[in-house]
């Protein structure tokens, strides 16, 4: 059995004030203006990357698990592709905690078939200590290299660099980068941070503004780490 990650001490910790239920409804029909605003504009900005030019790329050529592949053949197909660049440190028995707690999320990613897209991992680390990384924390998506390939340093994630997103489309044997984000960009992606976010102390970091008395610890600290993803999901679980 994998080992249980305890959650914070919820005593001695400030708590909403206490209304009534019509007192209630009000605040919280006044938030949902707020979040109905948030999701219009959200569609707004959407429409707007899918009106965003794009930039033709050379053939680069990859590394998987059966070797050497080009970069229009990992589209296995389909016409859209989205890479998640892994942040790689060389021989590190851990790679990045955040990387690899947010690649930890995607276990099923075949509903994007029906969309004509792919999702995978893209890392500086050579292919096979990134697919032993993989096994290791019981990663569930596929893993490409480009150790030896300028791909990676050519759409913002070089060797020692952060991690990133990046959007392709394919027109026959073209591809074309039509995306790219990074840091907190990547949020939206992501199903933890809206989860958490929606608590009545949110994510706790110190950062964050909360009313007084709220519980609030620093940064990442709440985070699960690559040791911690490894005892739950990983080869050894």
């Amino acid at each position: 059995m994998p080992e249980t990650i305890s959650a914070p001490d919820a005593t001695a910790k400030s708590l909403p004030p206490v209304v009534d239920n019509d007192a209630w409804r009000t605040e919280l029909d006044a938030l949902r203006a707020r979040e109905k605003a948030a999701t219009r504009e959200l569609d707004a900005i959407a429409a707007q990357r899918r009106r965003l030019p794009m930039v033709q790329l050379p053939d680069y050529t990859l590394t998987g698990v059966d070797g050497p592949i080009s970069l229009v053949d990992i589209f296995d197909g389909r016409s859209q592709l989205i890479t998640y660049h892994h942040m790689w440190s060389p021989g590190a028995e851990w790679q990045c905690g955040g990387c690899t707690g947010f690649t930890s999320q995607f276990t099923r990613l075949d509903f994007l078939n029906a969309y004509d897209a792919r999702f995978v991992v893209v890392t500086q680390g050579e292919i096979g200590e990134a697919l032993a990384y993989k096994e290791k924390v019981g990663n569930r998506m596929d893993w490409y290299s480009t150790a030896d390939s300028p791909f990676g340093a050519d759409v913002d994630a070089p060797p020692g660099g952060g991690f990133g997103v990046n959007v392709f489309l394919r027109d026959g044997d073209t591809v074309y980068r039509t995306w790219h984000t990074a840091g907190r960009g990547t949020e939206q992606l992501s199903h933890t941070f809206p989860l958490i976010d929606l608590l009545p102390w949110g994510r706790q970091e110190s950062w964050q503004e909360s009313p007084d008395g709220w519980p609030q610890s620093p940064p990442y600290s709440g985070w699960l780490d690559s040791p911690d993803i490894a005892r739950l999901y990983g080869s050894t679980a």
